[in-house]
């Protein structure tokens, strides 16, 4: 029984592994101007910056998070 739930587990769709590029100097840019709309600490700016040396996708989802709550 074990071993058909954990079959059934690989099958979602949260478990599906997405590809994991890094940023390119014209995505960086854009990442730059998107959190210079708001006043940020540095530490989020390199955060971001270090997110995006090995996952662009997930340094925007990072930066979005954050200006999404600094705005509430």
């Amino acid at each position: 029984m074990s071993k058909v739930l954990i079959e059934n587990a690989w099958d979602e769709p949260e478990w599906a592994e997405e590809a994991v590029f890094p940023a390119t100097e014209q995505e960086l840019l854009f990442l730059t101007q998107k959190l210079a709309e708001l006043e940020i600490p540095i530490k989020v700016f390199l955060q971001a910056v270090s997110i995006a040396a090995y996952d662009c996708l997930s340094a925007f989802r990072y930066a979005d998070k954050y200006l999404n709550l600094s705005q509430k």
